[in-house]
C-alpha cells in the first residue's frame, strides 16, 4: 500500500479519517450525525474491509451504544424533567448554594458527582445531575462551564478508576488484583485528580469559554417550578439517589452471596441500571408529581416533552458508537496496542500507555481498559513483584485520555453544553486528558509507598 506496511497504513488512515471528520463538521458545517456516518464508511472502504461488513459493523456499534445508553438517556431525562418541573432540582440547588456559597458552588458539584458517580455508569450520573448544572447556573449567574466541568470530572474520575465500574472491575479479573485494595487506592487517586481537573481547571477555562446553553434545554432542565411549594431536600435526594442505593445493593449481593442465590438473582435484576432508573422514575411520579399536586395528564405531557430535545443527542451518540466500532473492526486499536507493548518501560507506565492509545483509537474507555489489560498481562507475568492493583488504576487512567470525535461522551457533552467542536476540545477533551495524566502521576507516587 504505497510502499507502507499494513500497520503504518492503518494508523495513517485513522488519522486522516479523524481529521476529515473534524473538517466536515467545523469547516463545511455538516451535521455530526451525517459526518460520522460518512467518516465510518470512508474508514471501512480505505482499510479494505469487506463491503458487506462495513455497514454491519457500523450498525453493531450504533445499536451497541444505544441499546444501553439510549434507554438510560430516555429514563434519566424523564426523571430529570420531573425533578426540574416539580422544583426538586431547584431545592437541591438552593441547598448547595447555601452550604457552599456562590463562590464555591463548583466544589459542591464536583463532590456531589464524585459520590453519586461511584456506583453509577457515567451516562446515568450525567443525566441525573445535568439539571443541577443548568439550574445552579441560572440561579447564581455562575458560568455553565465553571459548574459543569467539575461535575464531569467527578463522574469521569470514578468511572475510570473505581470499581464497580465495568472497566476497572474487568481489569481486576484480568490482572488478578484484590478488589478491596483497588477500591481504596482508586479513591485515594481519584479524589485529588478530580479536584485538579474539575473545580481548578473548570474555573480557569470558564474565563475563556463561559458556555452558552441552548434556550430549549434551559427551558426543559432549568425552568422555574410552577408550584411555590418545593419538594423537601430529603425527598428529592431520596428519589434521585434511589438508583444509587439499588445498584449498591446489587454490588453488595454479588460480593457477599454465592452465584445462584435467590436474593442475589433478584438484586441483579432490580439493581441493573435500567431497572434502577425505571423504579426511580416510577417513584418520582408520586414524589415529584402527585405529591406536588401535578395531575396525571400534566405528568404525561412533561414526560412526552422531555424526549424531544434529546433526540438529536441520542442519534449523534449512536453514530459515535458506530464510528468507534469501525475503528475496532478495522484493526486500528490492535495495531496501536501491540506497538506500545514493545516499548521498554515500567509496567505501570506501559499499562497506562497501552490503554491511552487504544482509547484514542477506539473512543471507548471500557474497551481501552479491558483490551489494554489483556495486552499488558503477558508482559506483567514476566516481571515479578508488580503491584496489580496499581496496574488496574493505571489502565483505567489511560482509558480516560483525549476523548475526541470517536467517543460518544464527546458528543453528549458537546450537545448538552451547546459548544462548538473546538470549544468541546478545550473543555471536555482537555479535562479528560488532565484526569488521565494527573491520575498517572498520583499512581506513580502511590507506587513508592505501597
Amino acid at each position: 500500500m504505497l510502499g507502507m506496511s499494513q500497520h503504518t497504513f492503518l494508523l495513517l488512515d485513522a488519522v486522516v479519517t479523524i481529521i476529515g471528520l473534524i473538517v466536515l463538521i467545523t469547516r463545511f458545517k455538516i451535521h455530526p450525525f451525517i459526518a460520522l456516518i460518512i467518516a465510518s464508511a470512508f474508514l471501512g472502504l480505505t482499510t479494505g474491509m469487506p463491503t458487506d461488513q462495513i455497514l454491519k459493523s457500523f450498525q453493531e456499534g450504533f445499536g451497541g451504544v444505544l441499546g444501553f445508553v439510549g434507554i438510560i438517556l430516555a429514563l434519566g431525562t424523564m426523571l430529570g424533567k420531573m425533578m426540574a418541573d416539580s422544583g426538586g432540582a431547584d431545592q437541591i440547588a438552593r441547598t448547595l448554594i447555601r452550604a457552599f456559597g456562590k463562590e464555591r458552588v463548583q466544589w459542591a458539584m464536583m463532590f456531589a458527582a464524585f459520590l453519586v458517580g461511584i456506583p453509577l455508569f457515567f451516562e446515568i450520573g450525567f443525566v441525573l445531575l445535568i439539571p443541577l448544572v443548568f439550574i445552579v447556573a441560572r440561579r447564581t449567574g455562575v458560568s455553565l462551564i465553571k459548574i459543569g466541568i467539575p461535575l464531569l470530572a467527578g463522574l469521569s474520575a470514578v468511572h475510570g478508576l473505581v470499581p464497580p465500574h465495568p472497566g476497572p472491575l474487568l481489569a481486576i479479573g484480568v490482572f488478578g488484583a484484590d478488589i478491596g485494595k483497588t477500591i481504596l487506592y482508586g479513591l485515594i487517586v481519584a479524589l485529588p485528580t478530580a479536584i485538579i481537573a474539575g473545580p481548578i481547571y473548570g474555573t480557569f477555562i470558564s474565563k475563556y469559554i463561559p458556555g452558552n446553553p441552548s434556550q430549549e434545554l434551559v427551558d426543559q432542565l432549568a425552568s422555574e417550578p410552577e408550584s411555590s411549594s418545593l419538594p423537601s431536600f430529603g425527598i428529592t435526594l431520596a428519589t434521585v439517589l434511589l438508583p444509587v442505593f439499588l445498584m449498591l445493593l446489587k454490588t453488595f449481593a454479588d460480593v457477599a452471596l454465592p452465584t445462584g442465590n435467590f436474593f442475589r438473582g433478584w438484586m441483579d435484576m432490580i439493581g441493573h441500571p435500567i431497572s434502577a432508573l425505571l423504579l426511580a422514575l416510577l417513584l418520582s411520579l408520586y414524589t415529584f408529581g402527585a405529591r406536588q399536586g401535578i395531575d396525571s395528564k400534566r405528568v404525561l405531557k412533561l414526560l412526552d416533552a422531555s424526549l424531544a430535545p434529546t433526540a438529536a443527542i441520542v442519534f449523534i451518540i449512536g453514530a459515535g458508537g458506530g464510528f468507534k466500532q469501525m475503528l475496532v473492526a478495522s484493526g486500528v486499536g490492535d495495531v496501536i496496542g501491540h506497538m506500545a507493548v514493545h516499548a521498554n518501560i515500567s509496567p505501570i507506565l506501559l499499562a497506562w500507555l497501552v490503554a491511552a492509545v487504544i482509547r484514542i483509537a477506539t473512543g471507548s474507555a471500557t474497551v481501552a481498559t479491558i483490551t489494554g489489560a489483556g495486552i499488558v498481562l503477558p508482559v506483567v507475568d514476566m516481571i515479578p513483584g508488580v503491584n496489580r492493583e496499581l496496574l488496574v488504576l493505571a489502565t483505567g487512567a489511560g482509558s480516560l485520555i483525549l476523548s475526541h470525535v470517536n467517543d460518544a461522551g464527546f458528543w453528549l457533552v458537546k450537545q448538552y453544553f451547546n459548544m462548538t467542536v473546538v470549544e468541546t476540545f478545550k473543555t471536555w477533551t482537555a479535562m479528560e486528558t488532565i484526569l488521565s495524566v494527573v491520575g498517572l502521576i498520583f499512581i506513580m507516587l502511590l507506587s513508592l509507598v505501597v
